[in-house]
């Protein structure tokens, strides 16, 4: 569920940009299952994101989507969650609390989000840094408030073809130092994310900071296009 929450919330933050730039699904019926894997390449289990309404036109729409997480014999383990992002003037305005499954909210949490999300922009080289990117992210547990604070700086190494379960995409390569700060402890990940028009993520992973592959995830399907 903590997975689930998480990737939905990265792809929502980005969702304006990347909407606006063609790097986001945004075509009504798609159906992105991504093979969650660890260390050594062993899928731990599956995300599966579904497009389920788009209302407007160019960089003024509404994406309505789901998400749901499998385990690794693909039996689901979170019900689904669906979100909304609205995107005005290519910027995107989401409410992250949506996300969050009602036993959660039945026990009061609430979070906000603020800052700015990573830019993108249409035209985009290999080679070319982003801007530095900032979001606060606040959880109100009732009890107790968490703040947590990412900052991330990026640029785009090449743009070449990937091959993944899906299919062959080219894809802009995307690597990105992120610092996250949360109950005064700091934590450095490189992610690498490889983007495709119309489709978005196609592959990522994520390195430690002794640049030990941690984690990663493939397009392990594609419905819908």
């Amino acid at each position: 569920m903590k997975r689930l929450i998480m990737t939905m919330f990265v792809i929502a933050i980005g969702a304006g940009l990347y909407a606006q730039d063609s790097f986001f699904p945004s075509k009504a019926g798609m159906v992105l299952t991504y093979a969650n894997n660890d260390a050594k390449g062993n899928t731990q289990g599956y995300t599966v994101l579904t497009i389920k309404d788009v209302k407007g036109s160019g960089n003024n729409i509404t994406v309505t989507y789901a998400g749901s997480t499998l385990d690794k014999n693909r039996k689901a383990t979170s019900p689904e969650i669906t979100s909304q992002v609205v995107i005005k003037n290519g910027v995107a305005i989401m409410d992250i609390n949506q996300m969050i499954p009602a036993d959660m909210k039945n026990q009061g949490v609430k979070i906000d989000v603020s800052g700015t999300p990573v830019e993108l922009p249409a035209d985009l080289k290999a080679g070319q840094a982003l801007k530095p990117s900032e979001i606060t992210m606040t959880m109100d547990l009732g009890i107790m408030k968490m703040n947590t604070q990412v900052k991330s700086e990026g640029k785009c190494l090449v743009i070449e073809d990937v091959k993944v379960p899906a299919g062959t995409f080219k894809c802009h390569k995307i690597t990105q130092t992120i610092t996250t700060t949360g109950m005064g402890i700091n934590n450095v990940v490189t992610t690498i994310e490889w983007l495709a028009p119309n489709i978005g993520q196609v592959k990522t992973e994520t390195y430690d900071d002794k640049n030990n592959l941690v984690s990663g995830s493939v397009l392990a399907e594609l419905k819908g296009r």
